[in-house]
């Protein structure tokens, strides 16, 4: 299988507005799993592993967020796949 991980940072108007419980529902849907918090008062940190294509989808799915957010800049770190996460969490 050809797979991947990445840890990602999203940065601009992504707090408050459902982001987190957005990134849960669209990594659900594709298979995605992994976990999203919020970082500090104007950014959020997912991690996302599976295979690559659904991965790549979710990433590019961040870069616009729920209609009720505004994505200002998104970094991705690529990082090994040790297969850690059996599912998709919100991170307190």
């Amino acid at each position: 299988m050809d797979s991947k991980r990445v840890h990602i940072f999203i940065k601009g108007d992504v707090i408050g507005v459902g982001f987190r419980t957005w990134t849960v529902r669209k990594a659900v849907e594709l298979g995605v799993t992994g976990w999203v918090r919020n970082k500090d008062h104007e950014m959020v940190e997912a991690v996302f592993e599976g295979k690559k294509k659904d991965v790549d989808k979710m990433v590019a799915a961040c870069r616009k967020g729920p209609e009720v957010s505004y994505v200002e800049t998104l970094v991705i770190q690529n990082e090994a796949v040790p297969f850690e996460f059996s599912d998709f969490q919100i991170h307190f």
